[in-house]
């Protein structure tokens, strides 16, 4: 009976270690394929990054040609309006961004202001907020004690003047919109010229002498509508930025109104 349990402990020993050596293979084999599937991955991603990396200098290379072969007198010009007009794009944007608020939560706490310490806290709250309609608040305020007529009218000459505030520097974007396609059709035009001036002195119509002119002047024209399309999109998206501005400007000046009107009829009775 001894010598059966024995021989039945060592044949399940046996084949619990036969188990668990499977157990482990495969455990093994599931890393082991866990790790090639994960250097494949990384071998793909290089090769995503590095085809990217190609198309990019490739482009940039075949814009600097195209740069350079467009005549870089006229094309630098071109340059120099994109620049500048992104700039001044860029400096109305941040500006308009920046002095964006909620102007219903300011009217609120005017109201609020007005009820508990009167016209002198509110002022302090326009004082401290930036933006137009909190300038244009605080004008129509500190005009409290002249009458309700006289706080409309500064209400609406200082929107007048905040409105010329967040249109300033428009007439550089709209100018270099303006001048870049110029400076493209400019080129165009020499671009003809300098074509004309090799057939004359070849004395003879080359495909070679023409298609290098005409080329001059497609590239030009093309490079100067770009950069003017490029900036009409930037412009109109700050003139949306501004109409949307004065329309709170607006709302908000007759919601003041309607609290000075109604805080001073309280403080009658």
């Amino acid at each position: 009976m001894k010598k059966l349990f024995a021989s039945l402990t060592i044949v399940a020993a046996l084949i619990f270690g036969m188990s668990m050596n499977a157990v482990a293979q495969e455990a093994e084999a599931a890393q082991v394929a866990q790790q090639e599937e994960t250097v494949a991955d990384v071998a793909e991603e290089a090769v995503v990054v590095e085809k990217e990396a190609v198309v990019e200098e490739s482009f940039h290379k075949a814009l600097k040609t195209k740069f350079i072969e467009g005549d870089a007198a006229y094309m630098s010009t071109v340059a120099f309006c994109l620049i500048f007009g992104l700039a001044f794009a860029i400096e109305r944007i941040l500006y308009l961004n920046l002095n964006s608020i909620n102007s219903k939560k300011l009217l609120s706490d005017i109201n609020k202001a007005m009820q508990e310490g009167g016209v002198d806290a509110a002022l302090e709250i326009c004082r401290n907020t930036r933006g137009p309609v909190a300038s244009i608040f605080y004008q129509g305020l500190s005009r409290y004690e002249e009458g309700i007529d006289v706080v409309e009218k500064s209400v609406a000459s200082y929107g007048s003047v905040q409105l010329g505030l967040l249109e300033k520097n428009l007439s550089w974007i709209s100018l270099f919109i303006a001048l870049a396609p110029m400076f493209g059709f400019m080129g165009t035009v020499v671009g003809m010229i300098q074509a004309f001036d090799k057939i004359q002195q070849a004395g003879d119509i080359s495909a070679t002498i023409v298609a290098g002119g005409i080329k001059v002047a497609l590239l030009t024209t093309v490079f100067g509508l770009i950069v003017a399309i490029i900036l009409q999109i930037f412009y109109n998206y700050i003139l949306s930025l501004i109409e949307s501005m004065v329309n709170d400007m607006e709302d908000s000046s007759i919601s003041l109104l309607d609290i000075v009107v109604e805080h001073s009829k309280t403080n009658k009775k």
